[in-house]
């Protein structure tokens, strides 16, 4: 709270709006109340990759494509993703099949870049702190996923966001990814089920979940996933890979296309047990 009792992201709070803010994306509602599902590669590696596995997520009932083409790796020489070229790839994918496409903005020189073919820019874990992207981003008008960062308060993370809403955009998407912890044999991150509940009780903002890097085990996704809905989240973001074992990043985290089948299955029978059904799919474009 600050000094006279009202809390420091005064843009962002629940009180400020009462009824839950919804982020429209071609025909997508999320914050409404059907749940909606993100789902392609870590990287875009190449067309035939990208397009088997929007293709993939497609048919199991994805709202939203997702795939990195900035790819932020600890290591300068792993795999940092195909820039423009994925962008383009993205950018056509998302026409074929009909799916809005999120991807990751890393620099404030690329903002323009990315929201010429990019439906949602994403800031990523370890840019939630980077308040002169967050502002940059913001002004492109155009849906901002907002990763917490590693590390960071419930506080911190809230406060990121208004960021971009003190800059008069408030088509924000809150995304739950995990955070440090002291156990990494098990797991990779932590996925914060708390957050998700108060984020959803502090802000209007919809609220996702991240189960790929909150667990970073493939075998963790779907419980997590489900676990996750079933706290709240308006939605999900999960890494998916046509053969993760020959991915160029983040292949142990990712989910084969008949796996992602099978936990949109799961997850339709979870929705359907707690009256939340899953979201419409984008109309078609012509």
């Amino acid at each position: 709270m600050g000094s006279n009792g009202t809390k420091p992201y005064r843009l962002v709070a629940r009180e400020r709006r009462p009824h839950p803010t919804v982020v429209e994306v071609k025909g997508i509602r999320i914050g409404g109340p059907g749940v909606v599902v993100i789902a392609g590669p870590c990287s875009v590696e190449s067309e035939a990759q990208l397009l088997e596995t929007a293709r993939g997520v497609k048919a199991a009932g994805a709202h939203i494509l997702r795939g990195g083409a900035f790819k932020p790796r600890t290591s300068p020489y792993d795999f940092r993703g195909l820039g423009k070229a994925a962008l383009e790839l993205l950018a056509e994918a998302g026409k074929r099949t009909g799916m809005p496409v999120v991807t990751e903005v890393l620099s404030e020189k690329d903002v323009d870049l990315v929201a010429r073919y990019a439906d949602i820019l994403q800031v990523g874990c370890r840019n939630m702190a980077n308040y002169a992207l967050l502002e940059a981003v913001a002004e492109t008008g155009k849906p901002i996923l907002l990763k917490r960062g590693m590390a960071a308060k419930i506080r911190e993370w809230l406060l990121a966001a208004e960021y971009i809403l003190a800059r008069g955009n408030d088509r924000v998407i809150l995304c739950e990814r995990g955070i440090r912890t002291f156990d990494d044999e098990h797991y990779r991150n932590l996925l914060d089920i708390n957050a998700i509940i108060v984020a959803r009780g502090e802000s209007h903002l919809p609220v996702i979940a991240d189960p790929s890097h909150g667990t970073g085990r493939s075998r963790l996704v779907t419980p997590a996933a489900l676990a996750a809905i079933a706290a709240g989240a308006n939605g999900l973001m999960v890494e998916v890979h046509p053969d993760p074992p020959r991915a160029l990043s983040d292949g142990f985290q990712s989910l084969t296309l008949a796996e992602f089948s099978t936990l949109m299955r799961r997850l339709s029978a979870v929705c359907g047990a707690l009256g939340r059904p899953l979201a419409q799919a984008a109309p078609r474009q012509p």
